[in-house]
């Protein structure tokens, strides 16, 4: 993973604001040079410093607008095939492991409750599921973001 820097940060904030903005244009905004913002930039995407351009799209565009986290308790020794089984479900968006009284938290998204209580049907018949707890997203309040981070990390090599 590659570690950002200030200039990383700045270069970042740019695109944040116009994200369409060609390598010149950048370079010309920050007084960079054209080839070290290339270079930035192909550093990100090697170094996975940038997620997947999927992340953008909103499930409720895809007509799925109902969110759950569904908090998993699985047989630690089958855990790597329960992340595979999740995988597999593509209505899991992410799969995070968790230290406390679960395992793993699923993000799961679906048209409606039907829709729903079949993918979590889905989740527990998966070899080494024991047992699932779960919650809905009435709203999202603050959405995903790393723009303030990015501020601090420019001002700070300012």
């Amino acid at each position: 993973m590659t570690t950002l820097d200030a200039t990383d940060a700045k270069l970042l904030l740019e695109l944040v604001r116009n994200p369409r903005a060609t390598g010149v244009e950048l370079a010309a905004r920050l007084g960079l040079s054209r080839n070290t913002v290339q270079a930035r930039l192909a550093r990100w995407e090697a170094g996975e410093a940038l997620g997947p351009f999927d992340r953008r799209v909103d499930p409720s565009a895809l007509g799925l607008p109902l969110t759950a986290y569904v908090a998993t308790v699985i047989d630690q020794h089958q855990l790597d095939g329960v992340v595979t089984a999740l995988a597999d479900i593509e209505e899991v968006v992410e799969v995070d492991g968790m230290t406390g009284l679960t395992d793993l938290q699923v993000r799961v998204v679906a048209k409606d409750a039907d829709d729903l209580y079949r993918i979590v049907g889905k989740i527990l018949r998966i070899p080494g599921v024991e047992r699932t707890n779960m919650a809905l997203v009435m709203r999202q309040l603050v959405p995903a973001r790393m723009t303030p981070l990015l501020r601090r990390l420019a001002a700070e090599g300012r």
